[in-house]
């Protein structure tokens, strides 16, 4: 019943600028940690940035300071603003959410978006 809604993605030159965004709908109790991950042909997925519930944030070394996460609790939704763009950048983005269904289950749980292309071309 928990669903992630990525948006966003797409096709830009080096230097651009993309926003991704993620909402989570369904049965949700709570989350916790919301993220970005990214996945390129042949390689593993990769944590690009991660946020708690509280804001507290952290980034892969290779874009921080060009990509900035944020969420909005309210909305249960996840942003990731990407700038300065490199080709190396090419991945599929997914959206990853902590969450806690019910009260009852106790524990939360990884949900995963179906992902988002991004292609930054030289």
């Amino acid at each position: 019943q928990v669903q992630l809604m990525e948006s966003g993605g797409g096709l830009v030159q080096a230097g651009g600028s993309l926003r991704l965004s993620c909402a989570a709908s369904g049965t949700i109790f709570s989350i916790n940690a919301m993220g970005w991950y990214r996945q390129a042909p042949g390689k593993q997925r990769d944590l690009v940035a991660g946020i708690s519930s509280a804001g507290s944030t952290n980034y892969a070394d290779s874009v921080k300071g060009r990509f900035t996460i944020s969420r909005d609790n309210a909305k249960n939704t996840v942003y990731l603003q990407m700038n300065s763009l490199k080709p190396e950048d090419t991945a599929v983005y997914y959206c990853n959410a902590g969450v806690r269904v019910t009260f009852s289950s106790g524990a939360y749980r990884p949900y995963w978006g179906q992902g988002t292309q991004v292609t930054v071309s030289s």
